[in-house]
């Protein structure tokens, strides 16, 4: 199982967990094999020239699939026709993190501080092309700040950084962020999408501060294209079978995660529709083409 980014991250905790189950369901150890870099481009490199027989498959979030695309002028690969969709695995909302010694208690007063003080707050991304990325560059856009990238090889030496106090404000998954923020390590300031998450039903979504912010994040499986369809079907139907187990479900859970399973088809037309939706937000958030 490649993953495109270090361990500690969102994708690399969904993809254990889909390991976990396709060990016990196939009978065959499933290792989860990290290579970061390029955010999440050296792992698709790698699956591109996999043999298409269902031993080596890829997790991987809407960053790889759908902005890279969008942001690399060259790539090695085309996630669109170099890559078999094989099932959605779930979703999550994003949630902005600021360093406990950041004086702003809500994204209101986040941008009150950046407005006072431009260039001065660095914020962390897993990487150029990332989700974390594209997430901060449209609250910059929305927001009107001037606020730093500071790239990463994942979002796990992000939050490491972040926690060090390297660097001031992240947006990244709810799973890697729970266990900090509860610890109080990181204070947490609100979530990307449209509504709140039941993971902290208190916290506010950016939204409701910046009018017309809204991100998600998706993960899905993925095999090499050319893989047989009797392969495919038959991770698809235990990625189903996954996302019902009250088990799988509670971690996700826990995670800040929502399982879902799709279809093969279901998930190629879902991922035609992102392509051209991140082009729109990294069109609009001005993030020039790498």
């Amino acid at each position: 199982m490649i993953v495109g980014f270090p361990p500690g991250g969102p994708t690399d905790l969904v993809a254990r967990l889909t390991a976990q189950h396709l060990s016990e369901k196939l009978g065959q150890q499933v290792v989860t094999d990290n290579r970061p870099g390029a955010g999440g481009s050296v792992a698709g490199i790698l699956m591109v020239r996999a043999a298409p027989d269902g031993h080596t498959l890829f997790t991987a979030s809407n960053g790889e699939i759908a902005i890279s695309p969008n942001l690399y002028k060259k790539m090695a690969y085309d996630p669109a026709k170099d890559l078999a969709p094989v099932s959605r695995i779930g979703a999550s909302q994003l949630v902005l993190l600021v360093h406990p010694t950041v004086p702003a208690q809500s994204v209101k007063e986040l941008v009150a501080l950046a407005k006072a003080k431009p260039g001065a707050i660095n914020f962390a991304s897993s990487g150029v092309g990332s989700t974390a990325q594209l997430s901060a560059e449209l609250f910059k856009t929305l927001a009107g700040i001037d606020i730093v990238h500071v790239p990463y090889k994942g979002a796990g030496p992000a939050l490491a950084d972040l926690m060090g106090g390297q660097v001031q404000m992240l947006i990244t998954g709810f799973s890697a962020a729970l266990v900090h923020i509860k610890s109080g390590k990181l204070r947490a300031l609100g979530v990307t999408g449209s509504n709140r998450v039941k993971a902290m039903p208190d916290l506010p979504t950016i939204g409701e501060t910046v009018p017309g912010y809204q991100m998600n994040s998706w993960y899905g499986l993925f095999a090499p294209a050319g893989t047989p369809a009797l392969i495919i079907n038959r991770l698809q139907g235990e990625m189903a079978a996954m996302v019902k187990r009250q088990d799988m479900g509670d971690r996700f859970v826990s995670l800040g995660l929502e399982a879902d399973a799709s279809t093969p088809q279901e998930f190629a037309v879902q991922i035609k529709e992102e392509l051209a939706k991140w082009a729109k937000v990294i069109k609009l958030a001005r993030v020039p083409q790498q």
